[in-house]
């Protein structure tokens, strides 16, 4: 006669397995498809932008609260099972994550040129971010934003520098997808270091929003 006890644990065992067999049908599916790294972007993006900016104008982004350890640790109060299930989830989901999100590569000899062009273009540059004469747009380029600021000969000088400046975003956007062998992922590239070259820039320079408004940060 089958006790009590052995039937609450026959039900534990076959709970059990259900839940290992949804976990690994999930860590299955997870890598069928590489999807853009936003995370893995917008860290890259940052890295680009400080070093572009110097340390002077780049502002970091505000640290997330989830650099705080939770100290609250629930697999304490798992039953033994429970805990292993919980051990085989945290062993092959991140796994399974890892093999679905690929790394964002940004080293490169055409990047590194780029980003290099870029950093020392900005000295001649930041002028005119101060005086408001030329912003940072919504799509992670730069134009010309109060002519009548600029004197005749600077105008012919600062539309040099931006068409020179934008050249190499949008160079540096493509060759960043194409570095990572994903030349589709450049509209969302672009997008990434739209958002990041906005939150970089100094309290008083000009930024566009995402309705096309100019406003001064």
């Amino acid at each position: 006669m089958i006790s009590r006890l052995s039937i609450i644990k026959l039900y534990q065992y076959r709970q059990f397995l259900m839940t290992l067999l949804v976990t690994l049908s999930v860590a299955s599916c997870v890598t069928i498809n590489i999807y853009f790294p936003a995370a893995a972007a917008q860290k890259a993006a940052e890295k680009i932008v400080d070093d572009v900016l110097g340390p002077d104008q780049a502002h970091p982004a505000a640290k997330e609260q989830g650099e705080q350890k939770n100290n609250n640790d629930q697999s304490y109060y798992l039953n033994p099972s429970e805990r292993v299930i919980l051990s085989i989830t945290d062993f092959f989901i991140p796994a399974a994550q890892a093999a679905g999100q690929a790394n964002l590569s940004i080293d490169s000899p055409a990047i590194r040129s780029l980003q290099a062009s870029m950093k020392k273009r900005q000295t001649k540059l930041r002028p005119f971010y101060q005086s408001g004469a030329v912003g940072f747009t919504n799509n992670a380029l730069i134009a010309v934003v109060n002519a009548s600021a600029l004197s005749i000969k600077q105008r012919s000088t600062v539309k040099k520098l931006v068409s020179a400046e934008n050249r190499d975003r949008m160079n540096l956007y493509k060759e960043i997808a194409n570095a990572n062998g994903h030349p589709e992922w450049q509209a969302d590239i672009q997008k990434t270091f739209a958002k990041t070259w906005i939150q970089k820039i100094s309290a008083g320079w000009m930024y566009q929003t995402s309705a096309g408004q100019w406003k001064k940060k």
